[in-house]
């Protein structure tokens, strides 16, 4: 830490504080007397071509001039005779290391030393003209190793500059990092994908759609939804305002009435198709129960074996399939009530659905041939 002045040193801390607001410092209240000396001993001689000629600042110069070496108050002989013989000794020290150690790891300690050295540079100058006239009387050895030091010093130079260098990298280099990238990229992917459950709901989504059951209930719904378009019809309800910031006009939503639930123009068609298209059918499929029969023939000799497989195939698809192509080509296709339907609800049932009673015959013809290819699968 840096030393302030000592004419600073010996006044009190009062007559800094007025000594600061004389010479014009700002901001000194809150410092403690060693912050204030420095900090005076940093303003005066920044402020030196206007603070000099002050009389109350003539002690200060002078023992700042006598720090410093000025020709104003030289040293005594002695203290010159000390501070040379102390100098020598300070740059005698890291010559006896180069006998010891290599000339880099000393060109380092000596460095130091000129750099601490509080000495002026004239002294600096004497005191090194008398080490080297000391050294020249000394014999050759001192000679010697300042030779050594002048021809090691660049050699501490290239190794500094070739241990810091940075070599460009390759293009096997390149190539390589750019391969480990893209594997941690794909792993992390794969990880995350994984992760997500996405396999996991995929397979269960197969699992359950790979079935003669769900593609029958996938061509009844595509039927529902035609008939109840047709039903149900829609009401305005609102009307969603433009949005110029999106470019979108007004657009008028339409909801299903509901208060046709209450009404029989929505449940006799209901009924009818409920009936045509799912009950008759099914209790066809249940009875008429190919798949039931061909087990238990089969399975006879276990019993376990064979009521299993009737539970499971309730009703036979392949029967389900004919007898709903049946019924829609008789009752939509040729418009037979059996004095119990509606002829209006078959009508409007028969324009609801694509194809009308044709489409409902292909839907049939699609499960049909599906069962009997799940039936050869299971053999």
């Amino acid at each position: 830490m840096a030393s302030a002045n000592s004419w600073l040193k010996a006044q009190r801390k009062s007559d800094l504080v007025e000594l600061a607001d004389r010479v014009g410092m700002t901001e000194f209240d809150r410092l403690k007397k060693t912050e204030l000396e420095l900090a005076l001993d940093d303003f005066i001689p920044r402020h030196a071509a206007s603070l000099s000629a002050r009389s109350d600042l003539a002690g200060y110069f002078a023992s700042r001039s006598r720090a410093l070496g000025s020709p104003l108050k030289r040293l005594d002989e002695s203290d010159a005779a000390a501070a040379a013989a102390n100098t020598t000794r300070a740059l005698r020290v890291p010559k006896r290391r180069v006998v010891r150690t290599s000339a880099v790891v000393v060109a380092k300690p000596v460095q130091e030393e000129v750099e601490i050295s509080p000495e002026p540079s004239s002294e600096v100058g004497s005191t090194s003209s008398s080490s080297r006239s000391s050294n020249s009387t000394g014999g050759g050895g001192g000679g010697g190793e300042d030779g050594l030091m002048t021809r090691q010093t660049p050699v501490r130079k290239l190794s500094l500059t070739s241990a810091g260098a940075v070599l460009p990298a390759t293009p096997a280099d390149v190539a390589l990092a750019v391969d480990r990238s893209t594997t941690a990229v794909s792993r992390r992917m794969s990880s995350l994908y994984r992760e997500s459950g996405i396999p996991l709901a995929s397979r269960t989504a197969r699992e359950t759609l790979s079935t003669v059951n769900s593609i029958l209930l996938c061509v009844s719904a595509l039927e529902l939804v035609c008939v109840g378009i047709e039903i149900l019809s829609t009401r305005y309800a609102f009307t969603l305002p433009a949005m110029a910031s999106l470019g979108t006009p007004d657009w008028p939503v339409h909801l299903p009435d509901m208060f046709l639930l209450l009404t029989s123009s929505f449940w006799i068609p209901a009924g009818t198709w409920l009936v045509t298209a799912i009950v008759l059918p099914c209790l066809a499929g249940y009875f008429f129960n190919l798949s039931a029969a061909a087990s238990s023939g089969s399975g006879s000799g276990s019993g376990s074996k064979s009521f299993e497989t009737v539970v499971v195939v309730v009703v036979d698809p392949l029967v389900f399939s004919v007898a709903k192509a049946l019924i829609a080509y008789v009752v939509y296709g040729h418009g037979v009530t059996f004095h119990v339907l509606d002829p209006v609800a078959i009508r409007r049932l028969d324009g609801a659905v694509f194809g009308g009673y044709r489409g409902v015959l292909v839907g049939a013809a699609v499960t049909a041939i599906v069962s009997m290819y799940d039936a050869v699968l299971r053999r």
